[in-house]
């Protein structure tokens, strides 16, 4: 058994290593929340190998982060597709950068990204996030839609991304069981579906799905408060929300609308610490 092992490190030292983690955003509590990968790199990485990785994790999505002169490079993957925006794995990049000492918890960390800049700042505990307002219009039901999710819907808008479906109340939303085949065929990176929330705790609730991006459900999802941010604020007349999003793992979110930005507060807890072995 020694020879055996010794023989393994010899080759595990003669291959490149690259951290990576597993992170679980917007919640305090390992397990639940939306697990994001995240690999710190020194260097711009290749698109396919980054499609790889992301595969291999089976998560909704993986951020690949490297630093600039003015901040960070940040790229997210789904096992599918690479995506313009992402919450959950910007949330988790800040959390590892803050605790893994590569910033102090003073400073505002930028990423560039495909969506422009975008800032995340550290304050008792929660992480903010700035990122821009995607408002809705409203759109006639697309072809599919009803039969795919089993509902009635209550209204129908459409961002550049997404579709955002209102439902009469959180016990029909929770009672969705979606035909992702079905979805799938709809043109939309994915499907946002909201009720008003019965519990005082809360001021709206969610769930999200994306199956043509190799996402069923997500179990919370950052860019979709984008819009439902300011969906809601129309609707519930404030600026200031709290949200829950009701999948399996949920996570919980604070939205502050400020014009065409917005603060995206959450928490995140660090799940696994691993390495990826490049032959």
């Amino acid at each position: 058994m020694g020879c055996v092992n010794a023989i393994y490190a010899r080759i595990i030292r003669k291959r490149v290593m690259t951290k990576i983690y597993q992170v679980d955003a917007f919640t305090d509590k390992p397990f639940t929340g939306n697990p994001a990968g995240v690999c710190i790199l020194d260097k711009p990485a290749d698109k396919n190998w980054m499609q790889n990785v992301a595969k291999e994790m089976a998560i909704s999505e993986t951020a690949f982060l490297y630093p600039e002169d003015s901040g960070y490079n940040l790229r997210w993957f789904t096992p599918n597709a690479e995506v313009d925006l992402c919450g959950h794995a910007t949330l988790a990049s800040a959390h590892l950068l803050w605790e893994k000492c590569y910033a102090d918890k003073e400073d505002i960390l930028e990423f560039h990204t495909k969506s422009g800049t975008l800032t995340a700042t550290l304050k008792e505990g929660w992480i903010g996030l700035d990122f821009p307002v995607l408002d809705e219009e409203e759109t006639e039901v697309p072809e599919g839609l009803v039969e795919a999710l089993g509902i009635k819907p209550v209204y129908v808008g459409r961002n550049i991304f997404d579709y955002i479906v209102e439902v009469s109340s959180e016990e029909e939303l929770s009672k969705i069981n979606p035909d992702f085949t079905k979805l799938a065929n709809i043109n939309a990176r994915g499907f946002s579906v909201t009720a008003i929330s019965k519990s005082d705790e809360y001021d709206f609730v969610s769930r999200f799905f994306a199956p043509s991006v190799g996402v069923p459900e997500d179990p919370v999802t950052g860019s979709a408060h984008c819009c439902l941010g300011p969906y809601w604020m129309k609707k519930l007349n404030k600026s200031n929300l709290t949200a829950y999003q009701a999948s399996a793992r949920g996570g919980f979110l604070k939205i502050n609308v400020m014009g065409n930005r917005m603060l995206i507060s959450g928490k995140s807890v660090t799940a696994i610490e691993g390495m990826l072995l490049d032959s």
